[in-house]
């Protein structure tokens, strides 16, 4: 039997699965979980495609969406403008 690796990329094919997908791991992910989130959805539009809307080079935002990256919160807002994401506050309820 040949099994291949997972890549969560290849199923976020919409704007409704992004949103899904990133809400998800904003709620119960830590840092390291929502930066690789947005690195697999940068992953699924296109990394060349986020690189000229953020005017930040491919390997520049490959590393600093990579497994144990600590990007700035200015490249962060960024890449979330770019996927088409935006951070928006709610009360929680206690």
């Amino acid at each position: 039997m040949k099994t291949s690796k997972f890549d969560v990329a290849e199923y976020l094919d919409s704007k409704e699965m992004i949103a899904e997908y990133l809400n998800t791991v904003l709620q119960e992910g830590d840092n390291a979980d929502v930066i690789n989130a947005i690195g697999h959805i940068a992953k699924a539009i296109g990394m060349t495609k986020i690189s000229e809307e953020t005017g930040l080079s491919r390997p520049s935002l490959y590393k600093a969406l990579s497994d144990g990256a600590k990007p700035q919160f200015s490249t962060i807002m960024k890449v979330l403008k770019a996927i088409g994401g935006q951070i928006q506050v709610n009360p929680v309820s206690t």
